[in-house]
């Protein structure tokens, strides 16, 4: 039902769309540099920010990316809504569109949530992160730290490590870094890797911590236990650590490391690299901000028009 155009996966972007997003993320960059960090690109636009997921980072960076674009914000939290009561997030959505909402961006614990949500909605839709589903900023905001802090992704090799079985990030992120030229090796215990990922994404996968030696930048993904369940998916998180655990003696000099958060020190990596110098983990963080500002930029003005022009204009408010 969505009348404007939604962001629920990446591959509803093309790499030319890509590119666009990261380089309108360059421009609002430039305007978080300013005294007055404030535009009035979506001033009179509606965003309704529904986190039904513990969220920290998204959450945060997404609300202030509307406040800096100067949208009326409203955020909603899981806990304390009606669907604690047993509300379902259709009618969840049919309630809050009754208030004319311009953009939903939602995280779900459940797979397809954010297509769902679409069709009850005249609102674009942002996904968020849809349990082990999507999450499409997380992959655009990985991007734009590479591009901004190696070099362009176009034939750089990225090692990705842990748990890809149960990570949006992952799912996200693979088909990215291909779409953008990257050769990528997934690293990861058999039990933590879908069945057919190669053929179906064009990566290599391994089982062994040395195939990250030759990567130029290694992504470490979160132990996701708590949607593992009862599943016996390692034999223990020691066990884990002692074979995967990304840290300085597995790591050469020069390499940069990477990290969704939240991040387990002493699990799938070392406090020591957390807070190296070599560690792109902040600058993930910082650039979640400016590319959340361009991707609902994106959505609501669409390709037809670039920043600066008409009323999406960049000028202090």
């Amino acid at each position: 039902m969505s009348a404007r155009t939604s962001l629920l996966g990446i591959g509803d972007l093309s790499p030319d769309d890509i590119a666009r997003i990261l380089g309108t993320a360059e421009r609002f960059g430039a305007v978080m540099e300013r005294d007055i960090k404030k535009v009035p690109t979506l001033r009179g636009r509606t965003v309704v920010n529904l986190f039904l997921e513990p969220s920290t980072r998204t959450s945060t960076s997404f609300e202030l990316a509307a406040k800096r674009l100067s949208a009326d914000v409203v955020s909603i939290r899981g806990s304390g809504t009606s669907m604690e009561k047993g509300e379902t997030l259709k009618d969840t959505i049919l309630t809050l569109e009754a208030y004319g909402p311009d953009v939903f961006v939602i995280r779900h614990p459940q797979v397809g949530a954010c297509a769902l949500a679409g069709r009850y909605t005249d609102a674009a839709v942002i996904n968020a992160g849809d349990g082990a589903g999507e999450h499409p900023t997380q992959a655009l905001l990985d991007l734009y730290t590479v591009q901004h802090e190696v070099g362009s992704p176009d034939g750089l090799h990225i090692a990705i490590v842990g748990d890809v079985l149960h990570s949006r990030v992952a799912r996200s992120g693979l088909r990215a870094f291909r779409m953008m030229g990257a050769r990528v090796t997934v690293v990861a215990p058999p039990t933590l890797v879908p069945r057919h990922l190669g053929e179906a994404f064009g990566v290599e996968v391994s089982s062994d911590i040395r195939d990250i030696a030759d990567a130029d930048v290694v992504y470490v993904l979160r132990m996701q236990l708590e949607r593992m369940g009862e599943g016996g998916f390692v034999p223990s998180l020691e066990e884990y650590a002692r074979m995967y655990q990304v840290n300085h003696a597995r790591l050469r000099p020069g390499q940069r490391v990477m990290h969704a958060g939240p991040v387990n020190r002493g699990v799938e990596i070392s406090g020591a690299v957390v807070d190296g110098s070599d560690a792109l983990i902040e600058a993930q963080a910082a650039n979640g901000l400016v590319v959340r500002m361009a991707v609902l930029y994106d959505v609501l003005a669409g390709a037809a028009s670039e920043p600066g022009t008409g009323d999406m204009a960049l000028e202090a408010a």
